[in-house]
């Protein structure tokens, strides 16, 4: 099955959305759901309905892979602090 980018992420009814284990209660979080034939989708959980970013396996592997290699530390410092929001 073909998904699209930016579908609205309500169209995709098969699709069982989660979010982080430690993401906050205001709703300051992205949520996953992984779709028929290994692809994952991405949306925003303050807005549910609004568009879905659509990643084949090979690159949600390729990102994963790099982030436990410490790609993606600058991300995240050590301090905790997110330099990209308050």
């Amino acid at each position: 099955m073909q998904f699209n980018n930016g579908i609205p992420a309500d169209q995709l009814v098969s699709a069982a959305w989660r979010n982080g284990k430690i993401s906050n209660p205001s709703g300051n979080c992205i949520e996953v759901a992984e779709l028929p034939g290994g692809a994952m989708a991405v949306r925003n959980s303050r807005h549910p309905a609004g568009p879905a970013l659509i990643y084949p396996q090979a690159e949600i592997t390729a990102f994963l892979t790099g982030v436990k290699n410490g790609e993606r530390d600058d991300l995240h410092p050590p301090d905790g602090k997110c330099r990209y929001y308050p």
